[in-house]
């Protein structure tokens, strides 16, 4: 009878986890505890998705020619990782083991529908250019993997902070490599151009054009994205060593 009664207690007690949002152990250090910030801060650096775990490589290759649809996907991305955490971290305790892979993509899938539905409903150009790559969120490594390695395992705030801060430092290195690939590619940002005007002549032309600069077109071609990213994985190692592979 009393274990009866211990295991009605652990539910009841499993059950007002589910509802407080917090996991007991979450409710006894503050929300922005250190621990808590690490789960934002690493993945902007020293455990970044891209440049650390070398996750996501596809997107940063094929969305990174302009500034703009770079920070749309990043956004996107932001609120799917972040909603999909905390969906399976309240879900953690009642989906079998053996669907929990079926489950996840069934939870992202349903985010992802609703960013296209409102990037066709508000930014139609950007959904034109980012075409199937919304789509290919549903099968993102980064997200399936925190789903799997964090979210199953932790409460719905951490989850939360940890889809937050993945989804942060994957659209960090996005906008990086986008920033330098339309600037140097196309003289512009964002569409506008910030190089100056490059007319037919040099007398025609302003800014850098004037002096004879001329756009480099080969950061407009897919290949450039990856060496962007490799000269950003070498900045990062040769400011912390640590991150350097023993061979």
């Amino acid at each position: 009878m009393s274990q009866e009664i211990k295991d009605t207690n652990e539910a009841k007690k499993k059950k007002d986890e589910l509802i407080l949002f917090l996991t007991k152990t979450e409710e006894r250090e503050s929300l922005l505890s250190k621990a808590n910030r690490k789960l934002l801060s690493d993945p902007l650096d020293d455990n970044n998705p891209i440049t650390v775990q070398v996750l996501g490589i596809c997107s940063a290759l094929a969305i990174t020619v302009q500034l703009k649809p770079a920070i749309v996907m990043s956004v996107a991305v932001v609120f799917v990782m972040a909603m999909g955490n905390v969906v399976i971290s309240l879900l953690r305790n009642l989906v079998p083991n053996r669907i929990r892979i079926i489950v996840q993509l069934v939870v992202v899938a349903s985010l992802v529908i609703v960013v296209d539905q409102v990037l066709k409903a508000y930014l139609y150009d950007v959904s034109k250019q980012l075409s199937i790559f919304i789509g290919l969120i549903i099968t993102n490594c980064i997200i399936m993997g925190r789903l799997e390695a964090f979210a199953l395992g932790n409460g719905p705030w951490k989850s939360f902070l940890d889809g937050i801060g993945n989804a942060a430092g994957y659209g960090l290195i996005l906008i990086i490599v986008a920033f330098f690939r339309e600037l140097l590619g196309s003289g512009k940002l964002f569409g506008f151009e910030v190089l100056g005007h490059k007319g037919l002549t040099l007398e025609e032309s302003t800014g850098l054009y004037a002096l004879g600069y001329e756009n480099n077109g080969f950061f407009l071609l897919s290949p450039m994205a990856l060496i962007v990213v490799g000269v950003v994985i070498w900045y990062q190692r040769s400011r912390n060593r640590k991150l350097i592979e023993e061979n």
